[in-house]
């Protein structure tokens, strides 16, 4: 009985951590990668677009962004090296200055920031 109650708790203790940082983790979560392996195109705009709809949710992008599509996405020299730049274009946007989202990322793809100046 001993062993089964230590191997119940050190179970607990395993999946625990496992589990609160799981319920704890942030949208675009799942768009956090580790090491220097470059991502993708396709992993890159899969993280741009779940990042420009949790903009969207929160109410810092206006409605008409939600169908627009990415425009660009291309690697460029940014101030810490290489990384990944999405470039969104919504004609429709109110404000003629935010009518180009860009968004950045990491050259392995995490989320560095979003902006309509592209710097």
């Amino acid at each position: 009985m001993k062993n089964l109650t230590t191997l119940a708790v050190t179970l607990a203790a395993l999946v625990y951590p496992t589990a609160s940082t799981t319920a704890w983790a942030g949208e675009g979560g799942s768009c956090h990668f580790h090491g220097p392996k470059p991502a993708t195109e396709a992993i890159v705009l899969d993280c741009a677009n779940k990042r420009k709809d949790a903009l969207l949710s929160k109410g810092k992008l206006e409605p008409t962004w939600q169908a627009v599509k990415h425009d660009k996405a291309e690697v460029v020299e940014g101030k810490n090296g290489k990384e990944w730049k999405v470039i969104y274009k919504n004609a429709a946007a109110k404000d003629k200055e935010q009518q180009a989202l860009f968004m950045f990322f990491t050259l392995p793809g995490n989320f560095i920031a979003a902006n309509f100046t592209g710097k």
